[in-house]
């Protein structure tokens, strides 16, 4: 029996919960994508676990993982250094803070980084945070600055270089919201 054909080309990839089995191809997906920023899996996996509504795979619909996203509520003032363990999560953050997002090229100009943000924003909306943050690395800059975010001063320069010497924190006002506090 022939698979039905969706009528313009195959069924597109789709934001889903990360569940613990997607562990592997996050891994993988990661050092393929960010060689310059490694860390350890139980690192993200810990997000997952602190965060599951902030953490989610980019699936094809044969299941595979073609990208994720791994984010939580945080302070912006004070990211968390690359590969560290958050141990929990702040009781009042003031930011929903992006800190890994990857998309298998082949994928890419499809609208599912848009589709990550707008996510990102309905996550800091129902935890009470005005703004997004992240940490721009391997040369992303430019692409998070056409997407809205702007530098964010005086973070902890240690906390910055663990991301690579081009890192710059970054942030990005939630539209109708207003100010981003510091």
């Amino acid at each position: 029996m022939r698979q039905p054909v969706h009528p313009s080309g195959p069924p597109p990839a789709s934001w889903a919960p990360m569940q613990p089995g997607h562990l592997p191809a996050v891994v993988a997906l990661a050092a393929r994508m960010h060689p310059g920023c490694p860390e350890r899996a139980e690192v993200l996996d810990e997000r997952r676990m602190l965060c599951p509504a902030g953490c989610r795979v980019l699936m094809e619909p044969d299941g595979q993982v073609r990208g994720y996203m791994l984010s939580h509520p945080w302070r912006m003032a004070c990211p968390p250094a690359l590969d560290t363990h958050l141990g929990r999560l702040p009781p009042r953050p003031d930011c929903w803070y992006l800190h890994d997002i990857a998309i298998d090229p082949a994928l890419r100009g499809q609208g599912h980084a848009h589709a990550a943000l707008r996510h990102l924003g309905t996550q800091a909306r129902l935890h009470g945070v005005n703004a997004l943050a992240l940490m721009a690395a391997e040369g992303a800059h430019t692409l998070w600055a056409h997407l809205g975010f702007t530098p964010i001063p005086d973070v902890p320069a240690a906390i910055t270089a663990s991301y690579g010497p081009d890192a710059c924190p970054m942030r990005r006002a939630l539209p109708g919201i207003g100010h981003i506090s510091k």
